[in-house]
């Protein structure tokens, strides 16, 4: 019947050779279309029959809330995915108890234990780390009078958006902080670059537009793509993302930097040179004060586009604002997307509004409407 179905894989999945590739060859099936979903998104694909089959976890909670099928690998495709803890060298010598706690737990789990065990987080929304205590006093491994203590302190609030979001203002201000570090920094580093190279074009105009389009291509880049591409360069966290933040706000302040000063005012540039002026005063004093409100309008879309694109960093491990939006798409979690997308949005909107304020400073008073 495969023929007559649609599926909805993991992008990874449908590359890998343990995945649809491998799946066609040992079961010959052919779907009559096959469309690349994110993990949380195809569920929510199956449930309104945008697809009828997907790629899921044997564990996830998800398979219960919406009543779905686990088809039988009768013929052994799959090797078996068991679970197993992975630490660095330095962990595994300095932290020798963490090392025998997380071998307590070898063989206790199994796929339908685990399965209940995130449907009571996934679907029911209870406290990850409670479900987690509950499951450690059943498997006898932790006392109940001192998962009662230890879980007093952790119950995660489910009465509304507004309760969830309150009780997280500590840590969205801490991620806040973070996002804001991140786009600070690629900022004043574009600031550094873009603005000396649109002032240097100006002076050299001949292949001003060329070089000006080159920066442009960056733009036409996907931003998950170009973190991606900075990995193999500089890792992950922070410096990678910062380094793909400050590719993308160079475009918008060369192009209005080098607007702006070669579009000023020619009667105000004339009479300057008139009096005596050199190209140095007429530059500092003429020609960059009439271009502050373009070269502005320039830094306050690159300051925009950056909070915006900030949230990918996420995927990177260079934390922010995306990493409650990641880790709520990975467990179709929407009020925690929004803890994370609704400050983003309120980020971009203040930086918008204080660069405002900087432009209002510094433009001359003659232009200010």
């Amino acid at each position: 019947v495969a023929p007559q179905l649609a599926a909805g894989f993991s992008p990874d999945f449908m590359g890998r050779n343990d995945g649809l590739p491998g799946l066609r060859d040992a079961y010959g099936m052919r779907f009559r279309r096959v469309r690349p979903l994110l993990q949380a998104v195809k569920y929510r694909a199956i449930a309104a029959g945008e697809v009828d089959v997907i790629d899921a976890y044997s564990t996830d909670g998800a398979i219960a809330r919406y009543d779905l099928t686990i088809l039988a690998d009768d013929r052994r495709f799959f090797p078996p995915y068991e679970a197993a803890p992975l630490m660095s060298r330095q962990l595994f010598d300095e932290r020798p108890e963490v090392v025998r706690a997380l071998g307590e737990l070898a063989g206790l789990f199994d796929e339908p234990l685990m399965r209940e065990l995130n449907r009571r987080i996934e679907v029911d929304g209870e406290d990850p780390a409670q479900v987690a205590r509950a499951a450690l006093v059943e498997l006898g491994l932790l006392h109940e009078a001192s998962a009662r203590t230890a879980a007093s302190s952790t119950v995660r609030s489910r009465e509304g958006l507004l309760p969830f979001l309150w009780s997280r203002r500590s840590i969205t201000l801490g991620l806040t902080l973070r996002h804001l570090q991140l786009v600070g920094m690629s900022l004043i580093a574009a600031l550094f670059v873009a603005v000396p190279l649109g002032l240097l074009l100006e002076r050299q105009r001949t292949h001003a537009e060329t070089v000006i389009r080159a920066v442009g291509l960056l733009q036409t880049l996907p931003s998950i793509a170009l973190l991606a591409f900075m990995i193999p360069l500089l890792g992950i966290g922070v410096q990678p993302a910062v380094a793909a933040l400050f590719l993308y706000s160079l475009f918008p302040i060369v192009r209005n930097t080098y607007t702006g000063v070669r579009d000023a005012d020619p009667t105000a540039v004339a009479s300057a040179r008139a009096l005596g002026m050199t190209e140095r005063q007429i530059l500092l004093q003429v020609r960059l004060p009439l271009a502050a409100p373009v070269l502005l309008a320039g830094v306050r879309t690159a300051a925009v586009i950056n909070v915006g694109t900030a949230t990918l960093a996420a995927f990177i491990g260079a934390g922010g604002l995306g990493d409650p939006i990641v880790a709520g798409l990975a467990l179709s979690d929407t009020p925690l997307v929004l803890s994370g997308a609704l400050p983003a949005a309120f980020l971009a909107l203040l930086v918008d509004l204080g660069l405002h304020r900087v432009e209002h400073a510094v433009t001359p008073e003659g232009l200010i409407a």
